[in-house]
Parts: structure tokens; sequence; C-alpha cells
């Protein structure tokens, strides 16, 4: 089983850019995703960003993580 995580792109350098993942900054390749931008939300597995993603979507995403987290502890 895959897990993949959201995240906001904060920063872009080159094929790497900083994104905010639940309240944390990780750098992550943008390689498979050239067109992403600063202040848009990203499908990110394996520290690559896989797939853009909408604002909406993102939140629920992380929501459902959130709720899965609480009851694997």
């Amino acid at each position: 089983m895959c897990l993949g995580v959201v995240g906001r792109i904060e920063e872009i350098e080159g094929d790497t850019a900083i994104a905010e993942i639940m309240a944390v900054r990780r750098k992550i390749s943008i390689v498979l995703v050239p067109e992403i931008k600063v202040g848009e939300y990203v499908m990110i597995h394996a520290g690559f960003a896989i797939n853009p993603i909408d604002e909406e979507a993102a939140k629920e995403t992380e929501e459902i993580l959130k709720e899965v987290l609480k009851y694997s502890r």
C-alpha cells in the first residue's frame, strides 16, 4: 500500500521545492510536475510531488489523514 500526503508549495528552486505538509516544511522534488507554482497544492509520495491537487481536495485529504493518525497511536 502506498501513502501520499498533500502539501502546499512555499518556495521553488530549480527541480526542488519547499512544501508545507501538515505544518511541517519539507524539501521535495517537483521534477514530475514542472508546471507547479508557489501557493499550489500537490500530492506527495516518497519525496516527489506526483500531481497537482486543488485546495478543497487537499484540505479534505489532510483532514482524513489526521483522523487516521488519531486512531493509529
